[in-house]
């Protein structure tokens, strides 16, 4: 497979989850661009802040830009950056805080995802990847914002994918609920106290243990496997890969 038969985009694949999905990239010569606060040591990279809306300009004229006269066999866009969250029950947070997190991790997965779909082109495979989280059905308290974005991204998949289909348009859009992935956010709140984050002491039990806490390659691996999505598959969670329907 030559360099220009498939471009990936990760966002936030310097740490994490994101260095792992870009390690793990299925297809040989895979052209993959970064999109990140940061540059990537060996990546293409596009900047860009969650928190700055003025800068999502960038990644929109990227996808514009590369989608423009694409001959290549696939696309695909993997939103995996989240604004890390300051975790304080509701009212306890600074507002100015709250409000920036609920617009880098609700709002902005929401334009990028339409930015991308309204750069692809009918002619080859095209996919949207938006990472998502237990916190789409569990009641983290501490954590009230992140719960709201990550389910109402899950929403906003779910409908895009009937729009789509609706509109004879083939491009497959999905939202992932990684599994417990030992990254710098989950090792940060892990160390959290209970008074603003009671989960925080069930992750340090699971680190100490080693149950279902999953390297960065292995959730970049098993994410890459799930792809693209079989049926009407909506919502796939990483471990049991267990899909969740529309």
């Amino acid at each position: 497979m030559s360099d220009g038969d498939t471009l990936v985009w990760i966002s936030g694949a310097t740490e994490g989850l994101g260095s792992g999905l870009a390690r793990n990239v299925p297809y040989p010569g895979a052209r993959m661009i970064n999109l990140s606060r940061r540059r990537h040591p060996e990546l293409e990279t596009i900047l860009f802040d969650l928190t700055e809306p003025g800068t999502w300009g960038a990644v929109e004229d990227s996808f514009r830009r590369e989608l423009r006269d694409f001959r290549g066999r696939r696309a695909i866009f993997i939103h995996n950056a989240v604004c890390r969250s300051q975790a304080a029950f509701v009212g306890d947070v600074d507002h100015a805080t709250y409000a920036r997190e609920l617009l880098a991790n609700g709002t902005a997965p929401q334009i990028l995802g339409d930015m991308f779909l309204r750069a692809v082109e009918p002619g080859y495979e095209s996919g949207l990847v938006l990472i998502s989280s237990a916190a789409a059905r569990s009641p983290f308290e501490g954590h009230a914002s992140y719960c709201a974005a990550k389910a109402g991204v899950e929403m906003w998949v779910r409908v895009v994918r009937r729009e789509l289909r609706r509109r004879g348009r083939d491009t497959w859009v999905v939202a992932i609920r990684p599994g417990f992935v030992d990254s710098p956010t989950t090792r940060h709140e892990a160390t959290l106290s209970a008074h603003d984050y009671p989960v925080g002491e069930q992750m340090a039990r699971q680190f100490a243990s080693g149950a279902g806490v999953m390297s960065p390659d292995e959730a970049g691996a098993g994410i890459w496997a799930m792809l693209p999505p079989e049926g009407d598959a909506s919502i796939l969670m990483q471990g049991e890969m267990v899909r969740v329907g529309e």
